[in-house]
């Protein structure tokens, strides 16, 4: 069957905060000059946040530019950060460190807790409202070229298609969306982010980008355990002093708090679980108390780009850019990457449209793109911290120490003139099994601590099970051969929602891929030792299903 197509100025891969502010901003443009540009945005998700995952205490200086008055439209940002509060924790003790020992950029004052989710949701209204069309429940499976290899749009995947890859009936083929401009804004580790950056040696002389996974819960607590406007983050235990992370817990409106933990995926033992370190957090006794008394409602996963400026791929190819987390814009040290994403959105856009009122008819690279990024404060916003995780490999606690130092130099004016390098990919980073001690984490108690398969039902997650299989294996033998044998197979342990099990078959073990399980999380094409795992997007529409997250 033939594909539909269609044709737009700019197509859009991803309804984040970066993807709908570039199309806020391109519409906002065009109403000024008095001219038409046709925008169009596409969402894996099956609605419009229904993939959004952050912490989120967002700095609305993004959104103070977009749309000034967003308080009068009604944005969600409702709860304000009163107390900003950042803990040291032992096994079983706790030490605050004193707000004025820390850097003033980690300052959370001004900044608002959120539900990214809903205020992408919200973001998406604007959008519409502008004539922006909006497609949620279509995943962008295929780049589209032009005659001369320029990048052309993008193609939906195919919908109704047997896991033998054969059309069941009621199959409809994908659509063509094709355009003069292409924004890739799919977020960490988008799937043809990564064909660009290979296809045009996009990350030719720079860093290699680092992540982390992070994970959260969302949890209605007692009235009395809840302080709206508190923001506490901890550095510590229960991780070990050479695998970097830390946690988060936010209080938003309506007695619930936001929790969550994040490990850094260079980490070198292959038993670490990052889910069960998030669970034993929990237990900590300056934690746990929070808790007595709630219900957990909410559980997600999600990768996180920490490389920060160093790890910033070429940010323009032929016929478009990146913009956001695909490109990897977050400040590490402050967790914070929505005002930079929305940011270089509206930098994009703007160069987007200056060409088009110019008469371009695409194909061309929008060099002003990254111009305008070096000229930006959200360029600023990275450089200041860009030493800070590469000094987190002279160990978590002297690497923090000299974070800290870096940025109050920053912050006094007296920045220093080097840049640390990341070194190795994570990938590299593991150790053999047989070198590390093995980790034994408690069971889950099913009121404070939890599973995965339970975790992952509150996530709401869906996938027709009769499709082909998005997590590839490019050897099937290496999850055996290599990553059992040598690694004791950690794809069952960084996997935070039990997609990755060994099965034994007629006395031999297996990689049995419980696909339907996935979070979408990507730390699996992230982490996998060998790159042997490849995450694509499965049929439109399937996947998470996150609400106020």
């Amino acid at each position: 069957m033939a594909r539909e197509t269609m044709e737009f100025d700019v197509v859009i891969v991803g309804a984040g905060p970066s993807g709908l502010s570039a199309a806020i901003r391109l519409k906002q443009l065009a109403a000024a000059g008095g001219r038409e540009v046709a925008v169009c945005v596409i969402e894996k998700g099956s609605e419009v946040g229904a993939h959004i995952l952050s912490g989120a205490v967002i700095d609305p200086a993004g959104l103070n530019e977009l749309i000034p008055d967003w308080k009068d439209k009604g944005a969600p940002l409702k709860t304000p950060v009163t107390d900003d509060r950042f803990l040291v924790l032992t096994e079983r003790r706790h030490f605050k460190v004193p707000g004025a020992l820390l850097p003033p950029l980690m300052n959370n004052h001004g900044n608002y807790i959120v539900s990214l989710g809903n205020v992408c949701r919200w973001l998406a209204s604007q959008a519409e409202a502008l004539g922006v069309e909006i497609y949620p429940g279509f995943a962008a499976a295929e780049i589209l070229y032009d005659a001369k290899g320029a990048v052309a749009g993008v193609a939906t995947g195919d919908m109704g298609l047997a896991k033998d890859g054969t059309a069941k009936p009621g199959h409809t083929p994908g659509v063509e969306l094709r355009a003069k401009y292409t924004f890739l804004a799919e977020g960490c580790r988008g799937s043809l982010s990564e064909q660009i950056m290979k296809r045009f040696d996009l990350r030719a002389g720079v860093e290699p980008q680092k992540y982390g996974i992070g994970l959260k819960e969302l949890w209605q607590v007692a009235p009395e355990r809840h302080s709206p406007g508190l923001v506490v983050h901890s550095q510590g235990w229960p991780l070990d002093s050479k695998t970097g992370g830390g946690s988060f817990m936010y209080h938003l409106e309506d007695n619930q708090v936001a929790v969550g933990f994040v490990v850094h995926l260079n980490y070198k033992n292959p038993h670490l679980a990052p889910f069960e370190e998030f669970q034993r957090f929990k237990t900590h006794p300056a934690i746990a108390p929070t808790f007595e008394g709630g219900k957990r409602i909410a559980y997600g996963a999600r990768a996180i780009n920490e490389g920060g400026l160093q790890s910033i791929p070429r940010l323009v190819f032929p016929g478009g850019c990146f913009i956001g987390c695909a490109a990897g814009f977050v400040n590490l040290p402050r967790i914070k990457g929505t005002h930079n994403a929305m940011k270089t959105g509206m930098l994009a856009a703007e160069a987007a449209h200056a060409a088009l009122v110019g008469g371009s008819s695409g194909g061309d690279e929008l060099v002003a793109y990254p111009a305008a990024f070096r000229a930006s404060w959200a360029y600023q916003d990275l450089h200041k911290v860009r030493n800070v995780k590469p000094a987190l490999k002279l160990g978590v606690w002297l690497g923090t120490a000299y974070g800290g130092l870096d940025m109050w130099l920053h912050c006094l004016g007296l920045g220093v003139p080097w840049t640390l390098k990341h070194g190795k990919p994570d990938h590299l980073c593991l150790d053999p099994a047989s070198a590390c001690p093995p980790i034994e984490y408690p069971k889950p108690d099913g009121k404070l601590t939890f599973d995965r398969l339970s975790s992952v039902f509150i996530s709401n997650t869906t996938h027709e099970e009769d499709q082909p299989v998005h997590l590839r294996l490019a050897d099937a033998a290496i999850p055996t051969e290599v990553n059992l044998a040598l690694y004791d197979a950690p794809e069952q342990r960084y996997c935070p929602a039990g997609v990755y099990e060994i099965v034994h078959q007629d006395g031999s073990p297996r990689l049995q891929i419980n696909f339907t399980n996935c979070v979408h999380c990507k730390t699996c094409d992230i982490k996998d030792p060998r790159q042997n795992i490849q995450w694509v997007v499965p049929e439109g529409g399937g996947g998470p299903s996150y609400p106020n997250m």
